[in-house]
């Protein structure tokens, strides 16, 4: 029984290292200078900005949320929470359908969104409206299981020797759930990183507009699978680069925690 569960690990082991590997060794120089001139520096430039905006506006709009769902016991709290879950199993597709029929032109926000002289589809807003919401998720739903575990008697205690909220929430509860933040930053930022049917749908396929690192992959494979295995390669290689920085950063090694 051990034999054939080992057996089981290796190949699945093998079913995620081997494509990797194949991905690194099948990319030449010249193929890197092939995809430099497909866009693929404007893209990258176009992913890491729009990602950097819409993680930012989901540790700023998430942590809140996070907390209080940590602290909600109601049915109301579990109601949130399932709606979170959603966008982490609605295939990318459908959520830039539905991105689009809220607030495309013709969608239901439409016209109160023209009212307001905003338009978002096929923007670069989108992008970051896209990346936001189907990485919401990665990040929202492990930061709220951190502050759920948080002791409740500890933040009693503070608050008895006369700690406000605020100063409980930055002093105590934040620094104890600081490694999932961390994590969560991570997943969710690797996670916009490669959105790409939302992003495809809701916002388009622009260059230097909206054409995103992975829609771009997606163009240039439609004519020459060389420059889009540098492309794929080097999106790749800025995941991981962003998972070991944040795995290794000096706050996650304060707070006793890995992401």
């Amino acid at each position: 029984m051990r034999s054939i569960a080992a057996l089981g690990a290796a190949a699945l082991v093998l079913l995620v290292a081997l494509p990797i590997v194949a991905l690194a060794l099948s990319v030449s120089a010249a193929d890197f200078g092939e995809a430099v001139t497909r866009g693929l520096w404007e893209a990258l430039w176009l992913s890491l900005r729009s990602t950097t905006i819409a993680i930012g506006g989901l540790a700023v709009l998430g942590t809140p949320l996070a907390w209080w769902l940590g602290r909600e016991r109601g049915r109301l709290g579990r109601l949130v929470e399932a709606v979170m879950r959603l966008p982490a199993v609605t295939p990318p597709a459908v959520a830039g359908v539905a991105l689009l029929t809220a607030f495309g032109r013709q969608g239901v926000f439409g016209d109160t969104l023209s009212t307001l002289g905003v338009s978002l589809p096929f923007t670069p807003a989108a992008v970051v409206v896209a990346q936001v919401f189907v990485a919401a998720p990665f990040y929202v739903l492990p930061l709220a299981s951190a502050f759920r575990e948080i002791d409740e008697d500890l933040l009693w205690t503070a608050r008895s020797l006369g700690a406000t909220p605020a100063r409980v929430f930055f002093r105590i509860s934040l620094p104890l759930a600081m490694p999932a933040l961390l994590g969560g930053l991570a997943i969710a930022w690797a996670r916009a990183l490669g959105e790409f049917g939302a992003t495809l749908v809701f916002a388009g396929s622009l260059p230097g507009v909206t054409r995103t690192l992975p829609i771009a992959i997606y163009t240039t494979m439609e004519g020459d699978m060389a420059p889009a295995r540098a492309m794929s390669l080097v999106l790749l290689g800025f995941a991981l680069v962003m998972f070991l920085a944040l795995r290794s950063s000096p706050i996650a090694r304060a707070f006793g925690g890995r992401p």
